[in-house]
């Protein structure tokens, strides 16, 4: 095995970027606290493993347009190990995980991923994709039966070394670490050949069907534009380039804001889905987190602790969401598709969760629970009685 380097840089807010890669070549990046007490010095990979496995598959669905990644490696996956085997956790010589050192924040290409190397990134440890999409003209093109390599990078994004928690538990700093992790990755991921879209998110709680209790997140970054943005990309044409501007305007003067700051409003949308539904956007137009200025980035750590811990304070035990940061595609939409924050929980009560049974799961006709006006009422009184968030 080589002995890897390491590339060093210097993010915005002072946060220290450390890339280096892992024993079967994946990429692993370590991003530094700006007030971290690690050393520069880390440890390699020294495990002995397998070959990565082969790139997954895709098979378009002709009654809908979509493509559907068949990923069967993922079956074989970490499924809610005890600590002391925590896959996410910085190396011990009985732990053989993931990452070799103690970490601030740490990012690395998913082992078993939904979406793999694509030609330009084939290793003797990485095969190469033999039927990658052309582009997204071909991805559209009809015809049954039809199948592409499912060509993208699916990245794990790990919020602290402890074993467990979520981003609502970090710190302020850390929360800006991470923040400045998105914005790094997704500048990455968007200019390896053959992406369409990168698509940052938390999945929290085993009701939502976590695997591993770590707090961590993930990235997937797609060779198609994604079904929800070729919808949101529909209503733009429909409705006008200028839809965000409209939307959090129309949502400011109205009774279901939640939280508002200099740079962000959060905000129960005016057709919720789920019982617990939060919107989040900066007020000036941004297509992604690389367009964020320091001063968005410095407030967004402190508004998105808000209101996940706001979250939380609803009921006794912690609550299960999808954290989902959209952002617009690479080359299309630049111009009007505003990057925005799209929490969404299936909690309706203490004890009772929403199914999505026939009419939302089979024909997609939602049939809402509770009135957004009062999930905003709940939502802004228990943001409200959150503390200042600490550093």
């Amino acid at each position: 095995m080589n002995t890897p380097e390491f590339f060093t840089a210097e993010l915005s807010g002072g946060v220290v970027k450390r890339a280096t890669r892992l024993a079967d070549g994946r990429d692993l990046i370590y991003f530094d606290d700006p007030d971290t007490t690690l050393p520069t010095e880390r440890a390699i990979d020294a495990r002995t493993l397998d070959a990565r496995p082969a790139t997954a598959t895709m098979r378009r669905d002709v009654l809908t347009g979509d493509w559907v990644s068949i990923a069967a490696a993922r079956q074989n996956r970490a499924f809610l190990p005890p600590a002391h085997l925590d896959p996410l956790a910085p190396q011990t010589p009985t732990n053989p995980s993931e990452v070799p050192s103690l970490y601030d924040v740490v990012v690395f290409e998913n082992k078993s991923p939904s979406f793999g190397p694509a030609l330009a990134r084939a290793t003797d440890d990485a095969p190469a994709a033999d039927d990658a999409p052309r582009d997204l003209d071909d991805l559209d093109s009809p015809g049954l039966g039809r199948t592409r390599t499912s060509v993208g990078r699916c990245e794990v994004v790990c919020f602290s070394p402890a074993h467990e928690g979520s981003f609502g538990t970090q710190s302020r700093t850390r929360a800006r670490t991470v923040i400045e992790a998105w914005a790094d990755r997704t500048a990455a991921l968007s200019a390896l050949p053959g992406i369409a879209q990168v698509f940052p998110f938390e999945n929290r709680g085993e009701e939502i069907g976590v695997t591993l209790r770590h707090p961590h997140g993930q990235i997937y970054s797609y060779p198609y534009i994604t079904p929800r943005t070729q919808s949101l990309l529909r209503s733009i044409a429909r409705e006008g380039d200028d839809l965000f501007a409209r939307i959090l305007d129309f949502e400011a003067a109205g009774p279901r804001v939640v939280l508002d700051a200099e740079h962000w409003l959060a905000y129960v949308p005016f057709a919720a889905r789920w019982p617990i539904e939060l919107h989040l956007a900066p007020r000036r137009h941004v297509a992604d987190f690389t367009e964020l200025t320091g001063a968005e980035r410095d407030e967004l750590a402190t508004v998105y602790l808000r209101l996940l811990r706001g979250v939380d304070a609803l009921y006794d035990t912690p609550t299960p969401y999808i954290a989902a940061w959209h952002q617009a595609p690479v080359a299309v939409g630049r111009d009007s598709v505003r990057l925005h924050l799209q929490l969404t929980s299936p909690r309706r009560a203490a004890d009772k969760l929403k199914y999505l049974a026939g009419s939302e799961a089979a024909m997609g006709a939602w049939i809402g629970d509770i009135p957004p006006e009062t999930a905003a009422d709940r939502l802004r009184a228990a943001v409200a009685s959150i503390p200042e968030v600490s550093l």
